[in-house]
């Protein structure tokens, strides 16, 4: 009589996946990675307002 597929031994191990995640990370950058690289950097005055309120928080009024 053979086993029952429920007694036999299973494979924990994460080599696959380590490997292919290593491959994966090898391979290059992301798409969209380097589609955030390539935007245009334009400075809006929101950062500026940003800073103003933090000042503001902090005490400094002057």
């Amino acid at each position: 009589m053979t086993k029952h597929v429920g007694d036999q031994p299973r494979d924990h191990g994460t080599a696959r996946l380590r490997e292919y995640t290593r491959q994966e990370r090898e391979s290059g950058t992301h798409p969209a990675v380097a589609a955030l690289h390539s935007r245009p950097k334009d400075r809006s005055g929101d950062g500026r307002k940003t800073a103003e309120y933090a000042r503001i928080e902090r005490g400094h009024t002057t």
